[in-house]
C-alpha cells in the first residue's frame, strides 16, 4: 500500500516551511485569503518558495477569489497546485494554468459521491469539517465513516487532525494524503517544529 502523503497548510514564514520539509512533509499550503489568521501575502509566499528544496509541492489556497487575483498570484508565485476552499464551480477551478484540488466542507449526511462527480477535473478532493461561516482551518473533525470506500485513495483528509488522531484516521480511511494546520501550531499562523515532527512521524508509522 502506498504511503500517505502529508501537507502542512498555513505556512507564513520560512522557518516553518523548512521545519515542515525537514520533518518529511510532501506539500506546503499558502493561504491567499486575507480574512484568515494564516494569510500570507503573495510577495512573502514567493520569497519562501524560492528557498525551498526541489520536489516540495507548493499549494496556493483561495476562497471565492476573483479570476484576476488568482491569475496575479500564479504570475508572481511559483505554485505547483491550486486549492479552492470556497463555493467555486468546476468551470471556475479548471480555467487556470495549474492543476487544482477542491475542498469540500463536510456536513453530516453529505453526499461525497456527488462532490466527486461535480469536480471530475480535480486532482483530488480535500475533505474538511463544516463550520458555519468559516471556510476552513476550524480544528474540527467530522464523521470519517461517511467517506465512500472506493474513493478514499483520492481523498486528502483534513479537519481537526493532530498527532493524537492522525494514525487512527489513516488506519481507518487510508486517504491519499492528510492535511494539517492548527494541529501543528504554537498559535494561529505560527507552527511548532516539535508538533510538525510528531505529526509526520505518526503518519509515516502507519
Amino acid at each position: 500500500m502506498a504511503r500517505t502523503r502529508v501537507k502542512i497548510c498555513g505556512i507564513t514564514n520560512l522557518e516553518d516551511a523548512l521545519s515542515a520539509v525537514e520533518a518529511g512533509a510532501d506539500a506546503l499550503g499558502f493561504v491567499f485569503y486575507e480574512k484568515s489568521p494564516r494569510y500570507v501575502s503573495p510577495e512573502k509566499a514567493a520569497e519562501i518558495i524560492r528557498q525551498l528544496p526541489p520536489f516540495i509541492v507548493s499549494v496556493g489556497l483561495f476562497v471565492d477569489a476573483n479570476v484576476s487575483f488568482v491569475e496575479s498570484v500564479i504570475n508572481h508565485v511559483r505554485l505547483s497546485l491550486l486549492q479552492f476552499h470556497g463555493n467555486e464551480t468546476e468551470s471556475f477551478c479548471q480555467q487556470f494554468a495549474l492543476p487544482y484540488i477542491k475542498a469540500i466542507r463536510v456536513k453530516q449526511g453529505q453526499d461525497i459521491l456527488q462532490a466527486v462527480q461535480s469536480y471530475h477535473s480535480a486532482r483530488g478532493l480535500l475533505l474538511d469539517a463544516y463550520v458555519e461561516g468559516v471556510p476552513g482551518g476550524t480544528g474540527k473533525t467530522f464523521d470519517w465513516s461517511i467517506i465512500p470506500e472506493k474513493h478514499r485513495n483520492q481523498i486528502i483528509l483534513a479537519g481537526g487532525l493532530d498527532a493524537e488522531n492522525v494514525a487512527r484516521a489513516i488506519k481507518h480511511i487510508h486517504p491519499y494524503a492528510v492535511d494539517v494546520s492548527g494541529g501543528v501550531e504554537a498559535f494561529k499562523g505560527k507552527k511548532d517544529p516539535m508538533l510538525i515532527s510528531k505529526f509526520v512521524s505518526e503518519v509515516i508509522r502507519e
